[in-house]
Formats: structure tokens, sequence, C-alpha cells
């Protein structure tokens, strides 16, 4: 009974996610990673117990990649809320490092280009 079930799951996600545009799943990857990202550079509730800079730089640049390799199949106003997005992470990220990245060095900007 259980594999059926798993399949019929299975069977049923499958078809779910048949019926999400493309748009939609990049900016809910997105909003994920910028979720995380805004925890892990300090944003949160607890920035105390919270900040783990060595993950948020891998957050922000994948999300830098996905945002740049997106943005030319997105509508401009996906991709310049998304980018606005990064923007500020990338600045926060910069503002909670005691010892900042070189321009052009920061998290995500070999995708974006320096942000300061």
């Amino acid at each position: 009974m259980s594999d059926n079930y798993d399949q019929d799951q299975s069977s049923q996600a499958t078809r779910d996610i048949a019926d999400v545009a493309a748009v939609e799943i990049i900016t809910t990857a997105a909003v994920h990673l910028m979720s995380a990202s805004a925890v892990k550079v300090g944003l949160a509730d607890d920035p105390d117990t919270q900040i783990d800079l060595d993950e948020a730089r891998k957050l922000i640049t994948a999300l830098a990649g996905l945002i740049t390799a997106s943005a030319p199949d997105i509508s401009d106003m996906h991709a310049r809320s998304l980018r606005d997005g990064l923007r500020s992470l990338q600045l926060a990220f910069r503002e909670a490092s005691s010892i900042p990245d070189p321009i052009g060095q920061g998290p995500g900007e070999k995708f974006t280009g320096p942000v300061n």
C-alpha cells in the first residue's frame, strides 16, 4: 500500500509542478535564498546567534548567479525587484563584515559587478 501511495504522491507532485510557470519557480527559489541570506547576514530577529557570514557568502553568491542567469528570461519587473533585494543583501554583508572584501570581490560580485 505504501509504494502505491508514494507513487501517487510523486505523480501528483509532478503534475502540480508542471502547472507552475518558470518565472514563479525562479522567483520562489530566489526568495528562499534571499530569506536565508538575510538571516545569515544578521538581518533577523536575533542577529547575535544567527550571523554566519561564511554561509551568507555562499547563499548570496548562489542568489546572484540565479538572478543574473535568469534575468533575460523573466520580466523586467521581477528581475528589478530581485536585483534590488540582492544589492541590499550584498551591502548588508559588507556592513556586517569586520574585514570588508575589496570592492568587486564581495559575495556575488563576480556576477553583478562591484557593489558599494
